[in-house]
């Protein structure tokens, strides 16, 4: 599958579109979403999904940030600097969000057959095909130096503007990206690294956490020198959803999908409290 026939993504014409950008959602529920949607897919219930979303200043904490020595201390840092700490259900590592980071969730069912590696290319492809109009320069590999590193970091001349990671209920993924659109990312690297400084304070801890290196992140409006608003980018994903033919309906949780998400609530809701403790804002 090349970029330009990255609608073959879809099993199916049907896709199911699903705004929740700046929402009643706090940004620890939206994996609870994104956990039902896939477990919806799984069941036959429902179609590939397409969801977009935002969250005022928050820092999601992977599984493995959870065990660092000082993390009470660091997400206390944190709420000083008026972000919210979360710890998300899945790996990774930290990342910043804030209404100029556009995150994407693409959810589709496996049928048995997509590998870890695959679903990711998966995403790749749909991103560059999302940016096409602005750059055909985005590259997936590990950038060295940036917070939350993996294999398919995207870049453009070296400075990384997103990051992917996946998710797997049975047969239902979620694969997500956190698009860093305007400025400043490396204001949001800055606060990362602070972030991991005071929770290590100098402890050898049995996991490598990344030592962030500002210079190596930038925002994509930043690297483009061009401005490009989320809203924009949205506009430009429903447009390339169209252009492929889909069937693109704007949709929510249905009724059976609520259900599953109260249940995956709990189950993060627990988590975070186990966690943060009393830093944690429900």
């Amino acid at each position: 599958m090349n970029v330009d026939r990255w609608q073959e993504i879809f099993s199916e014409k049907k896709v199911r579109f699903i705004d929740q950008r700046i929402g009643e959602l706090k940004v620890w529920e939206s994996f609870a979403v994104d956990d039902a949607l896939a477990e919806s897919i799984h069941q036959g219930d429902s179609a590939p999904v397409v969801r977009v979303w935002t969250h005022p200043r928050s820092v999601v904490l992977g599984i493995a940030d959870s065990r660092l020595p000082f993390l009470i201390d660091g997400a206390r840092w944190l709420k000083t600097q008026g972000y919210q700490p979360v710890v998300r259900n899945s790996g990774g590592l930290a990342v910043a969000l804030d209404e100029g980071v556009l995150n994407i969730s693409l959810l589709i069912n496996d049928q048995g057959s997509i590998g870890i590696h695959e679903g990711y290319e998966k995403m790749v492809r749909f991103m560059k095909a999302l940016l096409a109009d602005w750059t055909d320069q985005v590259e997936a590999f590990e950038v060295v130096g940036s917070y939350c590193p993996g294999d398919y970091d995207l870049s453009i001349g070296g400075k990384k503007f997103a990051g992917i990671s996946q998710r797997r209920i049975r047969n239902g993924i979620a694969i997500q990206i956190y698009l860093s659109v305007t400025a400043d990312h490396q204001a949001r690297a800055r606060l990362v690294r602070e972030f991991y400084r005071i929770g290590i304070q100098g402890e050898e801890t049995r996991f490598d956490y990344p030592e962030v290196d500002p210079n190596v992140m930038e925002a994509l409006e930043t690297i483009l020198g061009v401005t490009i608003t989320v809203d924009e980018v949205v506009e430009k994903l429903q447009g390339l959803l169209d252009s492929a033919g889909l069937a693109v309906e704007q949709d929510q949780l249905t009724a059976s999908e609520l259900k599953i998400f109260d249940k995956r609530r709990g189950l993060m809701l627990d988590r975070n409290q186990r966690a943060l403790g009393d830093l944690f804002n429900q």
